[in-house]
């Protein structure tokens, strides 16, 4: 007959084999999850902000976010140096509308809206200022940057 030893489905290598297939893809699937969730999006469709006269809609590719309150200080002086590198998106908080300037969109929006966004970007303190980029064209944005804190004088 058969003299060899017979091996069984719950053999210690069968287990470890499965048991570490597992164990990579939940670590596959949990690595991709914190990537897409470092960083957020936002859909300017469904997000709706005004400006001054109309309601905002973006027109370039790459926005400089910054989130303040009208009410804490002077952001002209903040905005000098971001407004340089890329258009500067200016959510005010205390929502305080105001004219578009060269290179600065001043928004804002209902209060359930900008708690949204705060909650969305983990908004801790104001000014806060991040970059955006456009990933389609129906409007979707994606964070491009870390978060960080806006020196006012």
């Amino acid at each position: 007959m058969n003299g060899g030893r017979r091996r069984s489905l719950f053999s210690f290598s069968y287990v470890f084999a499965s048991f570490f297939g597992a164990a990579m893809i939940a670590l596959a699937f949990g690595y991709f999850n914190y990537k897409y969730s470092q960083y957020k999006f936002i859909n300017f469709k469904e997000t709706i902000l005004y400006t001054k006269s109309r309601l905002f809609e973006p027109e370039a590719d790459r926005y400089i976010v910054v989130v303040y309150s009208s009410h804490m200080g002077d952001i002209d002086r903040a905005l000098r140096k971001l407004k340089e590198k890329n258009p500067v998106l200016a959510i005010d908080l205390y929502q305080k509308r105001r004219e578009r300037e060269k290179n600065v969109v001043y928004a804002t929006a209902g209060t359930n809206t900008l708690l949204k966004i705060i909650h969305r970007f983990h908004i801790r303190e104001v000014p806060s200022y991040f970059m955006i980029e456009k990933q389609n064209e129906n409007g979707l944005y994606k964070q491009a940057s870390k978060i960080y804190l806006l020196e006012v004088q």
